[in-house]
């Protein structure tokens, strides 16, 4: 398996708007930005799985990351849910 230099390059820069996002949650001043910043978290790691799947041939990536999406938008949900109010 031969990944190209363009492969590597795009997954140093998710590597680095991870950490900014990760920064972003610790050192957020307020709930929302918090959540928004888990949510860009986890879109960058399905994005990565996508990625890493069309790279190496491997559609066992892409149904992780089909499954990981679907449990990352319904957990916004339940934040955004609780960060309303609504959590009775």
């Amino acid at each position: 398996m031969n990944l190209s230099f363009e492969f590597y390059l795009i997954v140093g820069a998710f590597i680095i708007f991870i950490i900014i996002s990760v920064l972003r949650l610790f050192l957020g001043p307020t709930a929302p930005d918090r959540a928004v910043a888990l949510d860009t978290i986890n879109t960058l790691v399905v994005a990565s799985m996508v990625g890493l799947g069309a790279a190496t041939w491997e559609t066992l990536f892409i149904d992780i990351a089909i499954v990981y999406a679907i449990l990352s938008f319904v957990t916004t949900l339940f934040i955004a849910k609780y960060l309303e109010g609504g959590g009775d």
